[in-house]
């Protein structure tokens, strides 16, 4: 493929509708020099005005009890920390309209999946000012996912602008504390051992992509900086609740060095480089992202580094996440699992799209995801967890969107139309 289509520009609306587009970007291939990584965080961006439209009536972070006794949901069983090899996800994008998202969630249960994938916009909810939450999506969407037997798995990013990071687009805030301070919070409201909110969010995945300059606030990629916002996010969890799983951000497969971008690979080892070599204390869980591009599952990376047709990297393929375990393995942590939090093959069929190059066709897509987890199954246990795959479609994408194309479903409502892709891991053995 061609080198890198340019970073779009941050959007001036404060609060964007649509959920972030994936980022499964095209790369030029660029050798990564073997630099350490910063190991000391700076402000990034300023504080803007503050979000517009803030839904519904904000609490403040101490809300007062109702004047009507209501009876308190049973307490719910704790999962463990480890799971099987694999367990099998989709991500949805729940919160704008409550009626698809019940139907999303069933449509993920009745597929015998058992974890949904979801994004919890920090600035959505405690956008008002710091401590004011609005809860009133979040507590929907959990009751919602208690009520079809599903976990979730909630991506937390996208700062309010009251916590600069270069709002209005995505990075970490200035003060690491209140991004602690938020995931105390959210964690303490819907904790495994909470009587009080219906749901428990079994696992967190602290940020997106960081090694993005446009996941990062615009700034060069700061592998220091993620790992002591990761650290404090993962003590604010744990202290609220022991039992959830944190994990860490998947990242985009590239080989980019610019200040746009930083090598997946490199941007690995300089984690382990910041975190002393222990992973302890920072997460539970590896996080990482695995687009098939134009190859099948099976194929070996090596392959795929030796032909232009396919890519011309390693990157360029599903068994790239067996790089980034080998990395685990070399830093003493072969004992913890790999949730691989966006996988899947993108049918974009549009001429001008940085994606066109490695389009497979709709059934492709479904023989691949199949065939992937089967893979999984049989290479990586057990230190796969969680696969979830990319997406249930949001039901107002089109063909103008670049995710409509990874999707395994069309968009729609209420008439529900599946892709080949749904139907086949619908299928599939479990």
């Amino acid at each position: 493929p061609g080198g890198t289509p340019a970073l779009p520009e941050p959007t001036a609306t404060a609060v964007a509708k649509k959920a972030p587009k994936p980022t499964f970007t095209p790369v030029s291939k660029v050798a990564a020099p073997t630099l350490a990584p910063t190991m000391t965080a700076r402000p990034v961006g300023q504080p803007t005005s503050t979000t517009k439209a803030q839904a519904a009536q904000p609490t403040k972070a101490t809300e007062k009890p109702s004047a009507v006794p209501t009876q308190a949901p049973t307490v719910r069983p704790v999962k463990s920390l480890h799971m099987n090899s694999p367990e099998y996800g989709m991500q949805a994008f729940l919160w704008w309209r409550p009626e698809v998202a019940s139907r999303d969630l069933q449509l993920i249960r009745d597929a015998g999946f058992t974890w949904c994938k979801v994004n919890f916009g920090w600035r959505e909810i405690e956008g008002a000012g710091k401590g004011i939450y609005d809860w009133s999506h979040t507590d929907q969407i959990m009751e919602m996912a208690t009520e079809v037997g599903l976990d979730l798995v909630v991506r937390i990013d996208h700062q309010p602008s009251w916590a600069g990071g270069g709002f209005p687009g995505n990075g970490p805030p200035d003060n690491p504390q209140d991004l602690a301070d938020f995931f105390t919070a959210l964690a303490t409201r819907y904790k495994a051992a909470s009587t009080r909110h219906k749901g428990h969010i079994r696992a967190y995945e602290v940020w997106n992509e960081p090694n993005l300059a446009r996941e990062w606030g615009g700034k060069p990629p700061d592998p220091g900086a993620y790992i002591k916002l990761l650290r404090i996010a993962y003590a604010a969890i744990k202290a609220a609740d022991p039992n959830a799983m944190v994990i860490s951000a998947g990242l985009s497969p590239t080989a980019t060095w610019s200040d746009a971008a930083r090598p997946d690979d490199w941007y690995v080892k300089s984690m382990y480089i910041a975190m002393g070599g222990s992973s302890d204390g920072y997460f539970d869980v590896f996080g990482a992202h695995g687009p098939g591009f134009k190859s099948p599952p099976e194929i070996d990376p090596a392959e795929v580094a030796s032909r232009q047709d396919l890519g011309g990297n390693r990157f360029d393929c599903f068994r790239h996440v067996e790089d980034l375990r080998a990395i685990m393995v070399e830093n003493g942590d072969g004992a913890k699992q790999v949730a691989l939090l966006e996988f899947g093959w993108s049918s974009d069929s549009r001429p001008d799209s940085p994606y066109y190059w490695h389009r497979v066709s709709e059934e492709d897509k479904a023989d691949y995801l199949v065939r992937a987890y089967k893979y999984a199954e049989e290479n990586w246990s057990p230190w796969i967890g969680l696969m979830s795959l990319v997406y249930i479609s949001d039901h107002e994408w089109t063909p103008d969107d670049e995710q409509y194309w990874w999707a395994i479903t069309y968009p729609g409502w209420p008439e529900f139309k599946p892709r080949p892709a749904y139907e086949a891991v619908k299928a599939m053995p479990k």
